[in-house]
């Protein structure tokens, strides 16, 4: 078995990857809600703050701050992703594995972390996510993109609503 190495810094900042078992689903988006729903009973037993966050359809990013003494990303995941399954019904493919393991076929077991080391890694992750339904074809601008904190940053001022949008320069008939 992997032996998984975390870094646990109470009161820490973070950068998280989690991904959907199946790709091709879009099942993020289509269930945004039950997701939202999840992070929310997920906040309120465990408290923590989310910075930026953007929804894709098969995988989400975030960068979150947990509170002063408390080192526990896990078992917030892990809060969020059983909300999110329970509230689903049960159509997916599931291993023999998964099955008696009692698991739904949902989430990839793992998620990527990082831990954020400073003010200039923080604007970079933050940046990331922004940038990532643009970079996935999702959307031409990070402000199209419904999903994703992007639009509260604008209003508070630390982005213009036209970040990282660069206008495709078009000749006189129409095409590139």
């Amino acid at each position: 078995m992997s032996n998984y190495r975390r870094v646990w810094v109470p009161g820490g900042t973070y950068f998280f990857t989690v991904n959907l078992l199946e790709r091709r689903r879009c099942l993020l988006v289509e269930h945004v809600d039950l997701l939202r729903d999840a992070f929310r009973a997920a906040r309120a037993a465990r408290p923590f703050q989310v910075i930026a966050i953007v929804v894709l359809p098969d995988h989400l990013h975030c960068v979150w701050r947990l509170p002063e003494g408390d080192a526990d990303n896990a078992n917030r995941w892990a809060q969020i992703k059983s909300g999110f399954s329970r509230a689903l019904p049960v159509k997916e493919r599931r291993s023999s594995r998964r099955i008696a393991r009692r698991e739904r076929g949902i989430w990839q077991r793992r998620y990527w972390e990082h831990l954020i080391r400073d003010e200039d890694d923080l604007r970079r992750h933050v940046d990331y996510v922004h940038i990532n339904p643009v970079k996935h074809g999702h959307a031409v601008r990070a402000c199209d993109w419904p999903y994703s904190s992007f639009r509260q940053w604008v209003a508070a001022g630390e982005y213009p609503v036209d970040w990282a949008f660069e206008p495709m320069a078009l000749d006189g008939v129409g095409e590139r």
